[in-house]
Protein backbone atom coordinates (compact mmCIF):
# COMPACT_ATOMS: atom_id res chain seq x y z
CA UNK A 1 0.00 0.00 0.00
CA UNK A 2 2.83 2.79 0.45
CA UNK A 3 3.11 3.17 -3.33
CA UNK A 4 -0.13 3.07 -4.04
CA UNK A 5 -2.94 5.21 -3.65
CA UNK A 6 -5.55 4.57 -0.74
CA UNK A 7 -9.21 3.54 -2.06
CA UNK A 8 -11.98 5.22 -0.24
CA UNK A 9 -15.55 5.08 -0.54
CA UNK A 10 -18.12 7.44 0.49
CA UNK A 11 -21.15 6.52 2.27
CA UNK A 12 -23.30 9.77 2.09
CA UNK A 13 -23.38 12.83 0.49
CA UNK A 14 -25.07 15.68 2.30
CA UNK A 15 -23.71 19.42 3.44
CA UNK A 16 -21.26 17.64 6.43
CA UNK A 17 -19.94 14.90 3.97
CA UNK A 18 -19.25 16.97 0.80
CA UNK A 19 -18.02 20.23 2.39
CA UNK A 20 -15.75 18.93 5.77
CA UNK A 21 -15.18 15.70 4.25
CA UNK A 22 -14.87 14.90 0.33
CA UNK A 23 -13.79 17.88 -1.33
CA UNK A 24 -10.65 17.25 1.43
CA UNK A 25 -9.86 13.89 0.31
CA UNK A 26 -10.50 15.11 -2.96
CA UNK A 27 -7.31 16.90 -3.29
CA UNK A 28 -5.03 14.61 -1.61
CA UNK A 29 -3.06 12.95 -3.57
CA UNK A 30 -2.62 9.76 -0.90
CA UNK A 31 -5.99 8.94 -1.86
CA UNK A 32 -8.67 8.29 -3.83
CA UNK A 33 -12.44 8.68 -3.46
CA UNK A 34 -13.43 5.57 -6.06
CA UNK A 35 -17.34 5.32 -5.20
CA UNK A 36 -19.65 7.27 -3.24
CA UNK A 37 -22.99 5.60 -1.66
CA UNK A 38 -25.66 8.29 -1.64
CA UNK A 39 -29.74 7.04 -1.04
CA UNK A 40 -30.31 10.01 -2.79
CA UNK A 41 -29.62 8.87 -6.71
CA UNK A 42 -29.45 12.62 -8.25
CA UNK A 43 -27.28 13.99 -5.72
CA UNK A 44 -24.75 11.26 -5.92
CA UNK A 45 -24.48 11.65 -8.84
CA UNK A 46 -24.29 15.28 -9.08
CA UNK A 47 -21.71 15.17 -6.38
CA UNK A 48 -19.93 12.16 -7.89
CA UNK A 49 -19.80 14.40 -11.40
CA UNK A 50 -18.09 17.03 -9.65
CA UNK A 51 -15.42 15.77 -7.61
CA UNK A 52 -14.77 13.22 -11.06
CA UNK A 53 -15.73 9.91 -8.66
CA UNK A 54 -16.34 7.19 -11.03
CA UNK A 55 -19.08 5.15 -9.11
CA UNK A 56 -22.00 5.78 -7.81
CA UNK A 57 -24.49 3.45 -5.67
CA UNK A 58 -27.34 4.05 -3.89
CA UNK A 59 -26.76 1.98 -0.46
CA UNK A 60 -23.87 0.85 1.73
CA UNK A 61 -24.54 -2.83 0.67
CA UNK A 62 -24.35 -2.24 -2.50
CA UNK A 63 -20.76 0.20 -2.01
CA UNK A 64 -19.66 -2.65 0.08
CA UNK A 65 -20.51 -5.99 -1.80
CA UNK A 66 -18.85 -4.20 -5.54
CA UNK A 67 -16.10 -2.41 -4.44
CA UNK A 68 -12.63 -3.15 -3.32
CA UNK A 69 -11.81 -0.34 -0.91
CA UNK A 70 -9.02 0.25 1.50
CA UNK A 71 -11.08 2.74 3.78
CA UNK A 72 -14.52 4.35 4.57
CA UNK A 73 -15.50 7.37 5.51
CA UNK A 74 -19.59 7.87 6.52
CA UNK A 75 -20.41 11.54 7.20
CA UNK A 76 -23.77 10.11 9.26
CA UNK A 77 -25.86 11.75 11.91
CA UNK A 78 -24.73 10.48 14.83
CA UNK A 79 -27.98 9.26 16.18
CA UNK A 80 -27.91 6.89 13.42
CA UNK A 81 -24.34 5.16 14.25
CA UNK A 82 -25.60 2.49 16.32
CA UNK A 83 -27.77 1.33 13.94
CA UNK A 84 -25.45 2.02 10.37
CA UNK A 85 -21.82 1.70 11.84
CA UNK A 86 -21.70 -1.83 12.80
CA UNK A 87 -22.79 -2.67 9.88
CA UNK A 88 -20.23 -0.31 7.51
CA UNK A 89 -17.80 -1.99 9.89
CA UNK A 90 -18.20 -5.96 8.69
CA UNK A 91 -16.36 -5.04 5.84
CA UNK A 92 -13.17 -5.17 7.99
CA UNK A 93 -11.94 -2.15 6.98
CA UNK A 94 -11.29 1.07 8.83
CA UNK A 95 -14.10 3.80 8.73
CA UNK A 96 -13.78 7.12 9.59
CA UNK A 97 -17.23 8.96 11.31
CA UNK A 98 -18.14 12.27 12.45
CA UNK A 99 -18.30 12.89 15.86
CA UNK A 100 -19.47 12.18 18.35
CA UNK A 101 -19.27 8.33 18.50
CA UNK A 102 -23.11 7.71 18.98
CA UNK A 103 -26.26 9.16 20.32
CA UNK A 104 -25.91 7.32 24.26
CA UNK A 105 -23.48 4.81 25.37
CA UNK A 106 -25.06 1.57 24.88
CA UNK A 107 -24.68 2.37 20.88
CA UNK A 108 -21.26 3.41 21.05
CA UNK A 109 -20.52 0.23 23.09
CA UNK A 110 -22.28 -1.77 20.04
CA UNK A 111 -20.16 0.11 17.41
CA UNK A 112 -17.02 -0.60 19.78
CA UNK A 113 -17.87 -4.13 19.71
CA UNK A 114 -18.42 -4.38 16.29
CA UNK A 115 -14.85 -2.57 15.13
CA UNK A 116 -13.57 -5.64 17.44
CA UNK A 117 -15.51 -8.40 16.23
CA UNK A 118 -13.95 -7.52 12.85
CA UNK A 119 -10.61 -6.85 13.48
CA UNK A 120 -10.85 -3.37 12.35
CA UNK A 121 -10.84 0.37 13.61
CA UNK A 122 -12.99 2.80 13.71
CA UNK A 123 -12.09 6.93 13.65
CA UNK A 124 -14.21 9.66 15.03
CA UNK A 125 -13.67 12.96 14.09
CA UNK A 126 -12.47 15.56 16.08
CA UNK A 127 -11.09 17.44 14.20
CA UNK A 128 -9.49 19.75 16.57
CA UNK A 129 -7.19 16.99 17.25
CA UNK A 130 -5.96 17.30 13.67
CA UNK A 131 -5.53 21.07 13.50
CA UNK A 132 -2.11 22.24 13.16
CA UNK A 133 -2.19 24.21 16.38
CA UNK A 134 -3.20 21.24 18.25
CA UNK A 135 -0.74 19.09 17.05
CA UNK A 136 2.07 21.70 18.03
CA UNK A 137 0.53 22.35 21.28
CA UNK A 138 0.02 18.77 22.21
CA UNK A 139 3.53 17.93 21.33
CA UNK A 140 4.78 20.57 23.66
CA UNK A 141 2.58 19.78 26.69
CA UNK A 142 4.01 16.50 26.65
CA UNK A 143 7.11 17.40 26.72
CA UNK A 144 6.86 20.21 29.64
CA UNK A 145 4.77 17.60 31.40
CA UNK A 146 8.02 14.92 30.92
CA UNK A 147 10.51 17.73 31.35
CA UNK A 148 8.92 19.60 34.13
CA UNK A 149 10.77 22.77 33.25
CA UNK A 150 7.68 24.82 33.81
CA UNK A 151 6.41 22.90 37.12
CA UNK A 152 3.75 20.74 37.18
CA UNK A 153 0.39 21.45 35.26
CA UNK A 154 -2.37 23.11 37.14
CA UNK A 155 -5.35 23.62 35.31
CA UNK A 156 -7.38 23.08 31.56
CA UNK A 157 -10.21 25.65 30.11
CA UNK A 158 -11.96 25.59 26.96
CA UNK A 159 -13.79 28.47 26.36
CA UNK A 160 -16.54 28.27 23.58
CA UNK A 161 -18.81 31.10 22.65
CA UNK A 162 -20.97 30.16 19.48
CA UNK A 163 -20.42 31.90 16.69
CA UNK A 164 -20.17 31.32 12.85
CA UNK A 165 -18.71 28.15 12.61
CA UNK A 166 -19.55 27.64 9.16
CA UNK A 167 -17.55 30.78 7.51
CA UNK A 168 -18.93 30.52 3.98
CA UNK A 169 -17.56 27.01 4.17
CA UNK A 170 -21.11 25.29 2.79
CA UNK A 171 -20.57 28.01 -0.93
CA UNK A 172 -19.38 25.08 -2.92
CA UNK A 173 -22.28 22.70 -1.68
CA UNK A 174 -24.04 20.77 -4.26
CA UNK A 175 -27.59 20.81 -3.69
CA UNK A 176 -30.48 18.86 -4.69
CA UNK A 177 -34.30 18.76 -4.06
CA UNK A 178 -34.86 15.14 -4.13
CA UNK A 179 -36.66 14.16 -0.49
CA UNK A 180 -34.81 11.58 1.00
CA UNK A 181 -36.32 9.21 2.98
CA UNK A 182 -37.24 8.61 6.54
CA UNK A 183 -33.87 6.62 8.18
CA UNK A 184 -34.24 4.83 11.08
CA UNK A 185 -32.53 6.48 14.44
CA UNK A 186 -30.74 4.90 17.63
CA UNK A 187 -33.25 4.32 20.22
CA UNK A 188 -32.37 6.69 23.09
CA UNK A 189 -30.31 6.28 26.15
CA UNK A 190 -32.03 3.53 28.80
CA UNK A 191 -31.23 5.99 31.59
CA UNK A 192 -32.62 8.88 30.69
CA UNK A 193 -36.32 10.34 29.76
CA UNK A 194 -37.11 12.23 26.90
CA UNK A 195 -36.57 15.49 28.17
CA UNK A 196 -32.73 14.62 29.86
CA UNK A 197 -31.86 12.71 26.48
CA UNK A 198 -33.02 15.89 24.61
CA UNK A 199 -30.34 17.96 26.84
CA UNK A 200 -27.83 15.10 25.96
CA UNK A 201 -28.11 14.83 22.49
CA UNK A 202 -28.02 18.97 22.33
CA UNK A 203 -25.14 19.08 24.39
CA UNK A 204 -22.91 16.54 22.77
CA UNK A 205 -24.05 17.83 19.27
CA UNK A 206 -22.50 21.30 19.93
CA UNK A 207 -19.68 20.24 22.95
CA UNK A 208 -18.73 17.18 22.26
CA UNK A 209 -15.27 18.35 21.23
CA UNK A 210 -14.69 20.63 23.70
CA UNK A 211 -15.39 17.38 26.12
CA UNK A 212 -12.63 15.47 24.04
CA UNK A 213 -10.27 18.44 23.99
CA UNK A 214 -9.92 18.76 27.69
CA UNK A 215 -8.79 15.14 27.78
CA UNK A 216 -6.48 15.14 24.49
CA UNK A 217 -4.75 18.09 26.41
CA UNK A 218 -5.00 16.77 30.17
CA UNK A 219 -3.41 13.62 29.05
CA UNK A 220 -5.22 11.58 31.40
CA UNK A 221 -9.03 11.22 32.08
CA UNK A 222 -11.27 13.50 34.18
CA UNK A 223 -14.32 13.29 35.47
CA UNK A 224 -17.36 15.95 35.89
CA UNK A 225 -17.14 17.85 39.99
CA UNK A 226 -19.96 20.62 38.82
CA UNK A 227 -22.23 21.88 36.47
CA UNK A 228 -23.25 25.32 36.72
CA UNK A 229 -27.18 25.50 36.82
CA UNK A 230 -27.70 27.88 33.92
CA UNK A 231 -25.09 25.90 31.30
CA UNK A 232 -22.02 28.11 31.23
CA UNK A 233 -19.56 26.13 32.96
CA UNK A 234 -18.85 22.90 33.52
CA UNK A 235 -16.13 22.45 36.13
CA UNK A 236 -13.90 19.09 36.49
CA UNK A 237 -11.10 17.45 37.84
CA UNK A 238 -7.84 14.89 36.20
CA UNK A 239 -7.22 11.87 37.70
CA UNK A 240 -4.32 13.33 38.69
CA UNK A 241 -6.01 16.43 40.58
CA UNK A 242 -5.93 19.06 37.83
CA UNK A 243 -8.74 21.42 37.10
CA UNK A 244 -10.47 21.71 34.16
CA UNK A 245 -12.91 24.01 32.56
CA UNK A 246 -15.24 24.46 29.65
CA UNK A 247 -16.94 27.71 29.36
CA UNK A 248 -20.19 26.86 26.84
CA UNK A 249 -21.69 30.24 25.11
CA UNK A 250 -20.67 32.71 27.63
CA UNK A 251 -21.41 35.44 25.19
CA UNK A 252 -21.80 34.95 21.53
CA UNK A 253 -20.27 36.30 17.86
CA UNK A 254 -22.04 37.10 14.73
CA UNK A 255 -19.01 36.71 12.34
CA UNK A 256 -16.50 35.70 14.22
CA UNK A 257 -15.40 32.62 15.82
CA UNK A 258 -13.24 32.78 19.17
CA UNK A 259 -12.60 29.20 20.84
CA UNK A 260 -9.46 29.00 22.85
CA UNK A 261 -7.91 26.32 24.75
CA UNK A 262 -5.49 27.75 27.89
CA UNK A 263 -3.12 24.55 29.65
CA UNK A 264 -1.73 25.98 32.88
CA UNK A 265 1.58 25.14 34.00
CA UNK A 266 3.04 26.46 37.39
CA UNK A 267 5.69 28.67 35.25
CA UNK A 268 3.91 29.20 31.86
CA UNK A 269 1.38 28.33 29.58
CA UNK A 270 0.10 26.99 26.31
CA UNK A 271 -1.86 28.82 24.55
CA UNK A 272 -4.22 27.69 21.84
CA UNK A 273 -7.02 30.17 19.74
CA UNK A 274 -8.60 27.55 17.03
CA UNK A 275 -10.24 28.71 13.65
CA UNK A 276 -14.03 28.19 12.82
CA UNK A 277 -14.77 24.29 12.08
CA UNK A 278 -15.27 24.82 8.23
CA UNK A 279 -12.79 27.60 7.78
CA UNK A 280 -10.11 26.67 4.98
CA UNK A 281 -6.65 26.94 4.40
CA UNK A 282 -6.26 28.50 7.99
CA UNK A 283 -4.56 26.50 11.20
CA UNK A 284 -4.94 27.91 14.81
CA UNK A 285 -2.42 29.82 16.57
CA UNK A 286 -0.21 28.94 19.28
CA UNK A 287 1.04 30.87 22.14
CA UNK A 288 3.60 30.13 24.65
CA UNK A 289 4.86 31.90 27.71
CA UNK A 290 7.88 30.32 29.31
CA UNK A 291 8.62 31.75 33.04
CA UNK A 292 11.06 29.77 35.03
CA UNK A 293 12.36 32.22 36.96
CA UNK A 294 15.66 31.80 38.70
CA UNK A 295 16.72 34.86 36.82
CA UNK A 296 16.13 33.58 33.18
CA UNK A 297 14.44 36.01 30.45
CA UNK A 298 10.73 35.21 30.06
CA UNK A 299 9.43 34.27 26.79
CA UNK A 300 6.41 34.42 25.08
CA UNK A 301 6.81 32.05 21.93
CA UNK A 302 4.27 32.15 18.54
CA UNK A 303 5.29 29.53 15.99
CA UNK A 304 4.37 30.09 12.48
CA UNK A 305 2.47 27.19 11.46
CA UNK A 306 1.77 25.64 7.92
CA UNK A 307 -1.19 27.17 6.05
CA UNK A 308 -3.55 23.52 6.54
CA UNK A 309 -6.92 23.43 8.11
CA UNK A 310 -7.75 20.84 10.60
CA UNK A 311 -10.39 19.06 8.34
CA UNK A 312 -8.17 17.98 5.46
CA UNK A 313 -5.26 17.63 7.85
CA UNK A 314 -7.75 15.06 9.46
CA UNK A 315 -8.76 13.12 6.61
CA UNK A 316 -4.69 13.05 5.88
CA UNK A 317 -4.71 11.76 8.98
CA UNK A 318 -6.79 9.07 8.22
CA UNK A 319 -4.83 8.13 5.77
CA UNK A 320 -1.73 7.68 7.27
CA UNK A 321 -3.37 5.67 9.84
CA UNK A 322 -4.87 3.54 6.82
CA UNK A 323 -1.38 2.99 5.70
CA UNK A 324 0.15 2.03 9.27
CA UNK A 325 2.97 5.42 9.34
CA UNK A 326 0.41 6.77 12.61
CA UNK A 327 -1.92 5.59 14.70
CA UNK A 328 -5.86 7.18 14.39
CA UNK A 329 -5.84 10.86 16.32
CA UNK A 330 -9.15 8.84 18.00
CA UNK A 331 -10.52 5.77 18.06
CA UNK A 332 -14.12 4.34 19.20
CA UNK A 333 -12.40 2.98 22.46
CA UNK A 334 -11.55 6.61 23.30
CA UNK A 335 -14.15 8.42 22.01
CA UNK A 336 -17.24 6.32 24.47
CA UNK A 337 -14.77 8.62 27.37
CA UNK A 338 -16.74 11.64 25.82
CA UNK A 339 -20.10 10.24 26.40
CA UNK A 340 -19.74 9.29 29.75
CA UNK A 341 -18.20 12.49 30.32
CA UNK A 342 -21.29 14.21 29.05
CA UNK A 343 -23.63 12.05 30.69
CA UNK A 344 -22.05 13.04 33.78
CA UNK A 345 -22.62 16.01 33.05
CA UNK A 346 -26.03 16.80 32.22
CA UNK A 347 -27.10 14.35 35.61
CA UNK A 348 -25.45 17.01 37.44
CA UNK A 349 -27.02 19.76 35.37
CA UNK A 350 -30.50 18.23 36.01
CA UNK A 351 -29.99 17.69 39.33
CA UNK A 352 -30.00 13.70 39.19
Amino acid sequence: MPNDKVKIGFVGTGGMGQCAHLKNYAVLDECEVVAVAEIRQSLGQKVAAKYAIPRVYMSHEELLEKEALDGIVAPQPFVRHGTLVPEILKAGIPVFTEKPLAGSIEMGQKVIKAARDNGTWHMVGYHKRSDPATMYAKAEIDRLKESGELGRMTYVRILMPAGDWVQNGFSDLVHDDSPGPSLEQDPAASDMDAEMNNRYIGFVNYYIHQVNLVRYLLGEPYSVTYADPSGVLLVGKSESGVACTIEMTPYRTTLHWQESAFVCFQNGYVKIDLPAPLAHNRPGRVEILRDPGEGITPETIVPQLPWVHAMKQQASNFIAAIKGETPPPCTSEEAIEDLKVSREYIKLLAGV
